[in-house]
C-alpha cells in the first residue's frame, strides 16, 4: 500500500484552508510585512487567499488545479528581503504550532516553502 500524499496527511481541503486563514492575518498585521497588503482590496486579499489555499493544496498533491502565476513572476518587483523572509517563517511557523501539525508533515511543508525562498527573496 502506497503512503497518503501529504495533502490528505495534513486533513486535506479544509485543513489547509484553515491554516492558510490564520497565517494570512498574522503576516498582514505584521509590523514589517504589512506593507505587502497595504493598498490592497478585500475582494484582492481574497483572492489572494484562495490562490494560497490552491497552490498549497495543489503542492501537497491534492487534486486542485493552481491557476495563479509561478512563485519567481508573482513576487517580481516586491523587494522581498532575508529579514521579510525570516519574519514570514516565523509566522508560518508559529501558524504549524497552533495546529499541532505532526514532525514529519510539518518538515514537508517548511521544506517545500524554503524550496520557493529563491523565487521569491530580492534583496
Amino acid at each position: 500500500m502506497s503512503e497518503q500524499s501529504l495533502y490528505t496527511r495534513l486533513g486535506g481541503y479544509d485543513a489547509i484552508a484553515a491554516v492558510c486563514a490564520d497565517l494570512l492575518p498574522r503576516l498582514r498585521t505584521d509590523d514589517q510585512l504589512g506593507r505587502f497588503w497595504q493598498h490592497r482590496s478585500d475582494d484582492g486579499i481574497q483572492r489572494e487567499y484562495q490562490l494560497l489555499v490552491d497552490f498549497l493544496c495543489n503542492a501537497a498533491g491534492g487534486n486542485l488545479y493552481y491557476t495563479g502565476r509561478d512563485m519567481k513572476l508573482s513576487h517580481k518587483g516586491m523587494r522581498i528581503s532575508e529579514s521579510d523572509w525570516s519574519l514570514f517563517m516565523g509566522h508560518l511557523n508559529a501558524t504549524l504550532d497552533q495546529f499541532q501539525v505532526p514532525e514529519p508533515e510539518r518538515a514537508q511543508v517548511v521544506g517545500f516553502i524554503e524550496s520557493t525562498k529563491a523565487d521569491m527573496v530580492e534583496c
